[in-house]
């Protein structure tokens, strides 16, 4: 494979587009395209009204802070960073700030960036999303939401990566969080 002559190229047409499903969260929408081979096709596409938010909450001594709770969707546990939606007019910091009290109770003095943009599913679902570190962690009363029965769980850098390793954490956005945290500022 060589490199594209150029990457702002769009090579897929798109001749149709229409709606087959919607909620708060999510619009599913059907495409008629022409393939970048120049044959027709269709493409599924889901699109996020959020944008995707994640916390990796470290306390004094470098013990990471998990969430866990059971994910309708996967229709098991999940061990996590803290995470959730942020709609288009928050700004993503703020929002990730909210999720940390939501989910955890604990609010941070320090904030910063720790993966500015990534995708979280590209080949089928348009939704972006930004994780942050958060230090000097104050504890407090949690809020979480009604879909949401959580469990706290402290682990050290090398557990959390050692998760991942063995299955434990198969969630996108804290595997992400966790493994660009362990590559240092």
């Amino acid at each position: 494979m060589s490199e594209p002559t150029d990457p702002s190229r769009n090579p897929w047409t798109r001749r149709s587009r229409h709606t087959v499903y919607e909620n708060r969260w999510i619009e599913v929408v059907h495409d008629e395209v022409v393939r970048p081979d120049g044959t027709d096709g269709v493409y599924g596409v889901v699109r996020f009204r959020d944008r995707a938010v994640g916390v990796v909450p470290v306390a004094v001594d470098g013990r990471i802070l998990l969430v866990g709770q059971f994910r309708y969707t996967l229709d098991e546990y999940s061990w996590e960073i803290p995470e959730g939606g942020v709609p288009p007019e928050e700004d993503p910091l703020a929002g990730a700030k909210r999720e940390l009290v939501e989910e955890t109770g604990f609010t941070a003095g320090t904030w910063r960036v720790l993966v500015p943009r990534f995708s979280l599913s590209n080949s089928v679902g348009d939704q972006t999303g930004s994780i942050y570190v958060a230090t000097e962690l104050e504890p407090g009363p949690a809020a979480p939401e009604p879909t949401e029965e959580i469990a706290l769980r402290w682990v050290t850098l090398a557990e959390g990566l050692a998760m991942i390793d063995a299955g434990e954490i198969d969630d996108s956005v804290t595997q992400v969080g966790l493994l660009r945290y362990a590559k240092g500022p």
